[in-house]
């Protein structure tokens, strides 16, 4: 869009409080000792949100995201007041955010997944001048987001996915040819996808996409809290949401803390509930230790748990849990929780709200939804109390029926190499140069 400003802010560490601007794709402060490491938060000059027209899609919350320019495409969360799974439960006030495919509810994110809420602010942030390649790894959902987003729009794209997911990289349409994807062999896992792409970027063609560190992904998937508590009109009372890396829940910690700065939602913190599908548990077993740093998790054993769970988006083995600004940090001050919930128990929460609410969800959703099952059965929650559930993705069910219906087809995004799990770094080097 022509006239759009660049929204104005500037970065803060969050363990010293340092405050100072951003050059552009700054990840961390630069005076930050690495002993202690910090997340850095963007502090916008519009301290009360003002949301933008429907027709702006995602950027219509352009206020409180690091975005120098909007991207065509994009579609924003949908929040509504369940009726079905509500009754079903007895809650009186339960709002479902949606972000996927239901358009219906007006929610168009044909990714399926609230994964494209951070392609599109990420995106949104890099300069159009940038002539580096864009490098992102993930366990599926997030490459799908950031391929469809950068096809879209002509960004240069490194994506590293581990071999046995790559099923997650469907399409209505074939991408760009600006998009490249390199994977992990068969038993690999994100981690070996992460590390993938580490020695990819040791080449000086290639920029780091972040993760967690960059404040556009953040700022991004807050955009759920944004629609939350803009559509509820008040800061909810607790927060569900199934998580991998936790950087999610961290974000709704962040927009939580600029709302209450707004004085025009209310000033109570959410309490976090996050969720782990079992037997993959690093942050659920930390948390219940009440330790800030990750227990020891065996390589050989971590990629077997990650392999048994449904919600395999949900494996990460290093998420920034103990980071300064992290989930640990996020969960503490929310008087949040960690729970875990089986294979068993999210088949049959995924089945729940499609018969109640009328849509199909991924098994990370699913994930969410049995934790707030599991609250309410236990009695840990106060059934007048105002909950947000984060329906992280869903809808594809629909959104492949319809594509059908139209005479398309889907297109798959198929590796340009695969690696062994402990490749040779010059020759990671060679290949991915040889790609752009």
């Amino acid at each position: 869009m022509k006239d759009f400003k660049p929204t104005e802010y500037i970065l803060q560490n969050v363990a010293g409080g340092r405050k100072f601007k951003d050059t552009g794709w700054t990840l961390d402060d630069p005076q930050c000792s690495s002993d202690s490491p910090s997340l850095v938060r963007a502090l916008y000059a519009k301290r009360q949100i003002e949301i933008g027209d429907d027709s702006l899609g995602l950027y219509k919350f352009a206020d409180w995201l690091p975005v120098g320019r909007i991207l065509r495409g994009s579609s924003a969360p949908v929040t509504y007041k369940s009726e079905g799974l509500a009754d079903k439960l007895g809650l009186e006030n339960l709002w479902i955010t949606f972000s996927g495919y239901w358009p219906a509810k007006g929610a168009n994110m044909t990714t399926c997944s609230f994964k494209e809420t951070e392609a599109y602010v990420v995106c949104g942030r890099m300069s159009p001048d940038e002539k580096r390649v864009l490098v992102v790894a993930s366990a599926g959902n997030t490459a799908r987001a950031f391929a469809k987003v950068c096809s879209d729009n002509n960004i240069p794209l490194l994506l590293s996915v581990p071999e046995e997911n790559i099923g997650a990289l469907w399409f209505d349409t074939p991408l760009n040819d600006c998009v490249k994807l390199i994977c992990p062999r068969n038993g690999g896992d994100y981690f070996d996808a992460i590390h993938l792409s580490n020695l990819a970027l040791q080449s000086s063609k290639f920029i780091a996409e972040g993760g967690c560190k960059n404040v556009a992904r953040r700022d991004g998937m807050s955009t759920t809290v944004l629609s939350a508590v803009t559509a509820i009109g008040r800061i909810p009372d607790y927060y569900f949401q199934a998580v991998g890396s936790g950087t999610g829940a961290i974000a709704a910690w962040e927009a939580n803390m600029r709302f209450i700065e707004d004085g025009r939602f209310g000033d109570n913190k959410m309490r976090l509930i996050v969720s782990q599908n079992v037997p993959f548990l690093p942050m659920y077993e930390a948390w219940k230790a009440d330790s800030r740093a990750m227990l020891p998790y065996d390589d050989d054993q971590a990629r077997a748990d990650a392999e048994t769970i449904d919600a395999k988006v949900l494996s990460n083995r290093r998420p920034p849990w103990g980071v300064r600004g992290g989930l640990y940090d996020a969960l503490k001050d929310t008087n949040g929780d960690v729970m875990a919930v089986t294979n068993e128990e999210l088949r049959a929460a995924c089945k729940l709200f499609e018969e109640t609410e009328g849509v199909d969800i991924y098994s990370a959703a699913g994930v969410a939804t049995s934790s707030l099952i599991k609250s309410v059965k236990a009695g840990m929650i106060d059934k007048s109390a105002t909950i947000m559930l984060n329906i992280t993705g869903g809808g594809e069910r629909h959104f492949r029926e319809e594509l059908k219906a139209k005479g398309g087809e889907l297109h798959y995004l198929k590796p340009s190499y695969v690696f062994p799990l402990d490749p040779s770094p010059d020759k990671v080097v060679e290949v991915v140069e040889g790609l752009f």
